[in-house]
């Protein structure tokens, strides 16, 4: 099989926004603290254009590992065309994400946290490496963010 010819820079950041903007699920990467299990599960998100923000029970192996570590990695997308996003956290209460910000949520998932009995946190999850490729011939210039900074033009 012969893979398709490498995407620019730009092309990869434009099909990457695409997916941030339209996508609803993503892969969740997470550790316990002091190098304990890393803890994968599928969330749904938003973005925000900055962040991405999902949403998870507080008592969670996720919730707890993301308040204790503040980081995340996530995964968007197979394996033949990933995004791999890694970032730091902010934990959002329900009562402190603002209502524009929870009924998008609400709109985009289908999942609305704030009407569940089990107490959820929201989490901002605000990226400084971004990184994508479809195939080996990708692999080179893969990282589109570098310390929280776009690479190349927008």
């Amino acid at each position: 099989m012969t893979p398709p010819p490498a995407r620019t820079t730009a092309e990869r950041l434009k099909d990457t926004l695409y997916r941030l903007e339209h996508d609803v699920d993503v892969w969740v990467a997470t550790a316990g603290p002091d190098g304990g299990a890393p803890h994968l599960v599928p969330l749904s998100f938003v973005w925000d254009g900055a962040t991405v923000l999902i949403a998870t029970p507080a008592e969670s192996p996720t919730g707890r590992n993301l308040v204790t570590s503040g980081r995340a990695r996530l995964g968007l997308g197979p394996t033949r065309d990933v995004i791999m996003i890694e970032g730091t956290v902010q934990a959002v209460p329900p009562q402190d994400l603002p209502e524009e910000d929870a009924e998008v949520f609400a709109g985009k998932t289908g999942f609305d946290p704030r009407q569940l009995a089990t107490r959820y946190l929201y989490f901002r999850v605000v990226p400084h490496r971004v990184q994508a490729w479809r195939e080996e011939n990708e692999l080179k210039g893969r990282e589109l963010m570098r310390d929280g900074e776009w690479v190349g033009a927008r």
